[in-house]
């Protein structure tokens, strides 16, 4: 198995205020360690923020998974980052990361991760 470490940034999202954009999808083949996450409000005036895993796997003896929150409608002050990760997020295979904010095109995201293969 090999471990690469990976870094994604999205200059402006999501492209529409209450519709997430998709910042992340594992691809077959992969597991994700999320290893940590930044949001910057690049806005002239405060924006609340929220990120969603989506996932729909099942694992041995449970419920299937379904669409979570790491934040929801999270105050971000003008020129300001937040950091929503406390610790590591396992993704596996399908699951979907995604980043919506109350101003279109006003958050400055960079999530890093390592891709396990």
């Amino acid at each position: 198995m090999a471990n690469t470490f990976k870094v994604i940034t999205r200059d402006l999202a999501p492209a529409s205020a209450g519709t997430p954009e998709t910042i992340y999808t594992v691809q077959t083949g992969s597991t994700v360690v999320m290893l940590g996450m930044t949001l910057c409000n690049v806005h002239t005036s405060q924006v609340t923020a929220s990120v969603t895993l989506e996932s729909t796997t099942t694992q041995t003896s449970q419920t299937q998974n379904t669409t979570a929150f790491l934040i929801k409608d999270v105050s971000i002050p003008t020129g300001s980052t937040l950091v929503p990760l406390e610790g590591k997020i396992n993704m596996n295979v399908g699951d979907v990361l995604k980043v919506d904010c109350s101003v279109a095109d006003k958050l400055s995201v960079t999530m890093s991760y390592m891709e396990i293969t």
